[in-house]
């Protein structure tokens, strides 16, 4: 008898065993912690944190919250990593306190028709050489030692705001390689309207410092939408200008994505990586609303989506997949998705072997019967996002406001770009409405207007997301025809 009771009590455990291997909703459920949960969400959205603005102090207590999660966890540190931080070499240049420019008798100034953006102060007249958009071709046969380099903003088919800034950071780095003492960018892009650019471009600017530590040379806008100025030059008519640029400050800091790593358990498929990830960064202190709140605590955006990822942390260091698990929160999304376009330039673990991201950014939610997934529609692995949705009562919808152009809003597009598949799993809206603007980037946007049995519902779908995806027996591809598919192919060689 007492043989018997112990081979069935042996059967009971060993099933049990078999059931947490076998991972699915139950295991989630089994294994999530509420309370907890909730706890990290309180935090990492408190008035502590100050909005965990990346070039406020907080930041870095945000940071460290988030590794103390990981580490605790059971998550480890990459071996090419400082911990569970990859450092950025971040620089803040603020705007100056007098900035004029004229050219013959007009005359730019700071935050009206004029913004420096980068570079020391500058005082004198400088000769002036027009270089049509700035890129390489356009230096060919043209001497800028010692000269102001003037041309148009962007480049063809670049003419998106992010755009227009990402690639002025490229062309200023050149401009100063060929010798140029300064870059001079004329706006004329009447699409995006220039109060808008100057209202965000006017305060102090967070860029990855590619000096190496040097001085950068001066970077500046004019607003010229009917190209008067630059035609001037480029004709001749006018030669040089006249800089009085004062009190530019620039400033080293040292910004901190944090990422682990969690081995999967194939022999094989544990050299594939799935990268969960979420920006932990938001906008900050800001104006006071109605109520004299003027700290921005990023409930939505994104402590929501850093928490599912501290979540993921803790079921997959217990429930470990076939594939690998590859954590990630990054920092400065919103100063321009720089921590995830560094981590994409400097991959920490070979950019091939991170076979798919499933990204978070949120702006907030009106549906809660929903989960929104910027780029349902694009990759073979959507059914497993829309199964994962469903086990939890939820459906998961595509991209309701493409007019918006959320997909290239977001860190995700950095890895998509090189060829990796790349969705964001975000809260459930059906369209950009009030509901969304009452929260978004708001001091509004707080955990006690929050609906938390939705939070909990949206982590545990995540997690069975990305636990469908590392367990599954192909690879997730783009679909035919995407325009990521062909450097999908080229990354991962098919």
């Amino acid at each position: 008898m007492k043989k018997q009771t112990l081979i069935i009590g042996f059967l009971m455990t060993a099933a049990s065993m078999a059931c947490l291997g076998q991972g699915g909703k139950e295991a989630i459920e089994r294994n999530f912690h509420e309370r907890e949960a909730l706890s990290h969400f309180r935090y990492l959205a408190s008035d502590e944190l100050m909005g965990r603005d990346p070039i406020r102090p907080e930041i870095d207590a945000a940071a460290r919250y988030i590794a103390e999660q990981f580490w605790k966890y059971g998550a480890k540190e990459l071996s090419n990593a400082n911990g569970y931080y990859q450092h950025i070499p971040f620089r803040l240049s603020s705007p100056p306190t007098k900035g004029e420019v004229a050219f013959g008798s007009k005359t730019f100034s700071q935050g009206d028709e004029m913004l420096v953006l980068d570079g020391p102060s500058l005082a004198g007249s400088y000769e002036l050489v027009v270089a049509g958009y700035g890129l390489e071709a356009d230096f060919e046969g043209k001497d800028v030692s010692g000269k102001v380099v003037v041309c148009n903003v962007g480049g063809p088919g670049n003419l998106s705001p992010r755009g227009l800034f990402a690639a002025g950071r490229q062309k200023l780095a050149l401009a100063q390689s060929k010798g140029a003492i300064g870059l001079v960018e004329v706006y004329n892009v009447p699409t995006v309207p220039w109060p808008f650019v100057a209202n965000f471009l006017n305060s102090p600017q967070l860029t990855v410092d590619k000096t190496g530590g040097g001085q950068s040379i001066p970077y500046i806008w004019i607003k010229d939408l009917n190209n008067e100025t630059i035609n001037a030059i480029g004709n001749r008519q006018l030669t040089s200008a006249d800089f009085q640029i004062e009190g530019k400050i620039n400033k080293a800091i040292v910004g901190k994505n944090v990422v682990a790593v969690i081995e999967g358990t194939d022999p094989i498929l544990k050299n594939e990586y799935l990268m969960l990830s979420a920006h932990y960064d938001h906008i900050g202190v800001g104006r006071p609303n109605a109520e004299g709140d003027s700290i921005y605590n990023g409930a939505r955006d994104n402590a929501v989506g850093t928490v599912a990822v501290i979540n993921a942390a803790r079921y997959f260091a217990e429930n470990p997949p076939k594939r690998s698990i590859l954590l990630c929160a990054w920092t400065a999304e919103e100063k321009g998705l720089l921590g995830s376009e560094y981590f994409a330039e400097n991959p920490l673990i070979p950019l091939k072997q991170i076979i798919y991201n499933l990204n978070i950014d949120n702006g907030g939610y009106n549906d809660t019967s929903i989960f929104t997934v910027i780029g349902l529609g694009r990759t073979s692995a959507d059914f497993l996002l829309e199964e994962a949705a469903k086990a939890f009562g939820k459906e998961a919808i595509a991209d309701p406001s493409p007019e918006q152009g959320l997909y290239d809003r977001s860190d995700n597009v950095n890895f998509a770009r090189k060829g990796i598949p790349a969705p964001t799993f975000s809260l459930g809206f059906r369209a950009f409405d009030d509901e969304i603007n009452k929260y978004y980037h708001q001091a509004a946007d707080q955990v006690d207007n929050f609906d938390l049995d939705y939070a909990v519902a949206y982590w545990k779908s995540y997690i069975l997301a990305a636990e469908n995806i590392a367990n599954w027996n192909q690879r997730p591809r783009w679909v035919a025809g995407d325009k990521y598919e062909e450097v999908g192919k080229q990354l991962y060689g098919n």
